[in-house]
């Protein structure tokens, strides 16, 4: 008779969890569902921003330059998301940044003037940096999974799905709860989300590395080196983490680049997103009223851009997908604001160069995962991304600029929206070139060859 002990097992460490499908099925669909109410806030204040004005007795020119100051205080608060996700974890950073996002989206409904909508608009940095928590804990979850960069693509497709969910809602719950109440219902969605997040594991490669840490920490050297061979990691002895070895020799270009990618293409997305109702009513002369439905039939058009920027990804790599998208995006956007059409002419144009403007990320932001070692990953991906609302910030302020002295809308949206897509596309031409991406897309024409 065998001993019963022996079949015993200690329970499995946290950097040994076995990455399940349930696992991976319950992490993406939280994550999709955090960056839809991430974005449905953001893309909200954007959408409303007409009606809110009208309700302060603020010009255009005057509402575009509250949004730019409130956009500095974003850049601010997105500066800790990096270390909360290095240090904290994958998991937690998801909790806490939908929490504060969350709380402020509510409190946006109390504000009185154009500095509490500044202060509070400015925490709203929390929940927006949220896409950097999904693209650092799905690239380590999908890290064995094939056709990552379309699974990603589903559930950063969240952008134009929150993009929909709030020019949609603003139209059915405008009439009857007026835009301080729609804040409110944003915000209690967002907490909703956190709460469900902190059912999901924390990522095995975090844990990794958290141990790995621990046992250099100790002297255990060998113990750490095993585990970091053991996990494909890139963590030295000497590993710091932190700004200092983002910026470091081997990084530093990369680095830059993606920075200034992230910068030029955000003045694009304040232009022709987040400010989207602004530009059609003021370039295209379309009412607010038909402006809000472009803006849903448009983002709908975006999503499939999502889907089909991931799948893309995969074959001919992520990189060069976003180059490909972006540089399309910028010659949609000049179609659509300098040549003449109907209302569905300016809905189709409007569409694609959503599609091109914000399809991209679902490459991109696997991209960014994959392009920092695992140990900075969350601060080399937060580095980039806070250059967003400094993008924001210049985008409504050329905007801004260039209506105050005279010109019109589209002149205004050419300068600061389309050249920003333009420019976009050339930073990332800078970037490095990722191994497991290139290896991922020759897998794929390997197996379409001997298919």
């Amino acid at each position: 008779m065998s001993d019963s002990s022996t079949n015993v097992r200690g329970p499995v460490a946290p950097w040994d969890v076995a990455v399940t499908p349930k696992m991976i099925r319950n992490v993406s669909i939280v994550c999709f569902v955090a960056w839809v109410a991430s974005v449905y806030d953001f893309t909200l204040f954007g959408t409303l921003l007409p009606l809110i004005a009208e309700d302060f007795g603020w010009s255009t020119a005057q509402s575009t330059t509250i949004n730019t100051i409130a956009q500095a205080g974003v850049f601010l608060v997105s500066l800790a998301v990096g270390p909360i996700i290095d240090k904290l974890g994958r998991r937690n950073a998801l909790v806490i940044l939908m929490i504060g996002g969350g709380i402020a989206s509510g409190v946006t409904g109390l504000a009185g003037g154009a500095v509490a909508f500044v202060i509070i608009r400015s925490v709203t940095g929390l929940s927006l940096s949220e896409e950097v928590v999904n693209a650092v804990y799905l690239s380590e979850i999908y890290k064995d999974v094939k056709n990552k960069g379309f699974f990603f693509s589903v559930v950063q497709a969240g952008y134009p799905i929150g993009a929909l969910v709030a020019a949609t809602m603003s139209a059915l719950l405008l009439p009857v709860i007026g835009w301080r109440w729609s804040f409110v219902v944003a915000g209690t969605a967002a907490v909703a989300v956190a709460l469900w997040a902190t059912r999901l594991p924390e990522s095995p490669t975090f844990a990794a590395i958290k141990e790995a840490k621990r046992r250099q920490a100790v002297g255990d050297l060998d113990g750490a080196k095993a585990l970091v061979d053991e996990h494909g990691l890139e963590l030295g002895e000497k590993s710091k983490g932190g700004l200092k070895e983002v910026f470091s020799k081997g990084l530093r270009r990369h680095t830059i680049f993606l920075s200034l990618a992230w910068f030029f293409n955000w003045i694009g997305i304040q232009v022709f997103s987040v400010l989207g109702t602004t530009v059609l009513v003021g370039a295209k002369g379309v009412s607010f009223e038909n402006a809000l439905v472009i803006l849903i039939g448009a983002n709908a058009v975006g999503f499939i851009g999502y889907l089909f920027h991931g799948w893309l990804g995969d074959r001919i790599g992520r990189r060069s997908t976003v180059i490909f998208g972006w540089f399309a995006g910028a010659a949609s956007s000049l179609c659509m604001l300098l040549i003449p059409g109907s209302t569905w002419f300016v809905i189709a144009m409007y569409g694609l160069t959503l599609f091109f403007l914000t399809g991209p990320y679902s490459a991109l932001l696997y991209y960014m995962g994959e392009s920092f070692p695992a140990h900075i990953r969350g601060t080399g991906a937060n580095v980039a991304h806070v250059m967003a609302p400094v993008g924001a910030i210049a985008g409504s302020g050329v905007l801004s600029l260039v209506l105050y002295s005279g010109f019109s809308m589209t002149a205004a949206a050419i300068c600061s929206g389309t050249l920003g897509l333009l420019f976009s596309a050339l930073c990332m031409l800078g970037t490095k070139k990722v191994e497991s991406e290139d290896r991922d897309s020759s897998d794929l024409v390997n197996e379409g060859v001997t298919a």
